[in-house]
């Protein structure tokens, strides 16, 4: 059964994190799928929570700070995407940010977007993770069309509580395809080994379903990857996967914030537009909208960073 545009039968399922590097990293090329699919097929987030409640803290978590920042840079250095100059510690929970992330879905796709775009980069550009409630709301304060009473509510309920376990829980089923994966990546995304003996997906997996079956895209991948097994299930003419970039002004206003990795593939013209709002990192800049510049904790006055202890 061939599927065609605005087809509710297909599905793009996205296993991700709001703390994970590789996730940071493949956002060019999921914002750029995210773009050609949007409203032809359901989108759809699992948030694997990376970081999860009952890990064992590490013994020295000064020296787990220094390994992960280094980890960090190499994922950093290869995917090309902004790094904080210094990361303050490892994050000790996925579960506030992904709750966070979760309760946004219903105030709209551009409002979910954007935030949990803020809750990644409270990592990889400010160095400092939203791994509690009180972070997490602070980090998407003020994000253009948010209503943030409304996300404090919804993120602290049971129903979205409830949602974040469902995603948990699909996470640690992966198709058999996830178990092993083909080579040609420095993270080629075979699913990963739970302290329970079991599996989960590795992040980022994209899974594509439609009614002729479905295909698996596990860890950093090219665009055409994921276009090609869009192709396979969906083998229309008139399924284009290949969005035409936007005048870089445009591109900022819609996405809000934009790295130089994204900037090359969203956008096409002379960059940075006019009135951008260049933020530093550990590796290369962050472009921001005026308007989200406006409300974002990079840009917000606040003292300076202690210096990290044991270190």
């Amino acid at each position: 059964m061939t599927a065609e545009p605005g087809d509710a039968l297909v599905e793009v399922v996205e296993y991700t994190d709001p703390l994970c590097p590789w996730a940071w990293g493949s956002e060019p090329v999921f914002r750029r799928l995210r773009a050609a699919l949007s409203g032809r097929v359901r989108l759809r987030r699992v948030f694997c929570v990376l970081f999860d409640e009952d890990d064992d803290p590490p013994p020295d978590p000064a020296a787990e700070t220094a390994w992960y920042e280094g980890y960090v840079d190499e994922v950093c250095r290869y995917t090309g995407a902004p790094r904080a100059p210094r990361l303050s510690r490892v994050a000790a929970s996925s579960w506030p940010a992904s709750l966070v992330a979760k309760a946004a879905e219903p105030q709209g796709a551009e409002v979910a977007d954007r935030v949990l775009r803020r809750l990644r980069e409270t990592v990889f550009v400010l160095g400092e993770p939203a791994d509690t409630p009180a972070l997490a709301l602070s980090a998407v304060r003020g994000t253009p069309g948010l209503d943030l009473a409304r996300l404090s509510v919804d993120a602290s309920s049971d129903a979205v509580r409830e949602r974040v376990r469902a995603d948990h829980r699909e996470a640690r089923r992966p198709v058999p395809e996830a178990l092993s994966t083909p080579g040609g990546s420095p993270h080629p995304g075979a699913a990963k080994e739970t302290p329970d003996g079991g599996r989960r997906y590795a992040l980022p997996t994209v899974l594509v379903r439609a009614p002729g079956g479905h295909r698996v895209v596990p860890g950093w991948r090219p665009y055409e990857a994921y276009a090609d097994a869009v192709r396979e299930l969906c083998p229309s003419p008139a399924w284009d996967v290949m969005p035409a970039p936007l005048a870089p002004d445009e591109a900022l206003r819609r996405y809000g914030s934009l790295t130089g990795p994204e900037s090359r593939l969203l956008a096409d013209g002379p960059w940075p537009p006019p009135g951008a709002v260049r933020v530093e990192t550990g590796n290369g800049p962050l472009w921001l909208h005026p308007e989200e510049a406006a409300t974002h904790p990079a840009t917000r006055p606040g003292p300076p960073a202690g210096p990290r202890q044991g270190l």
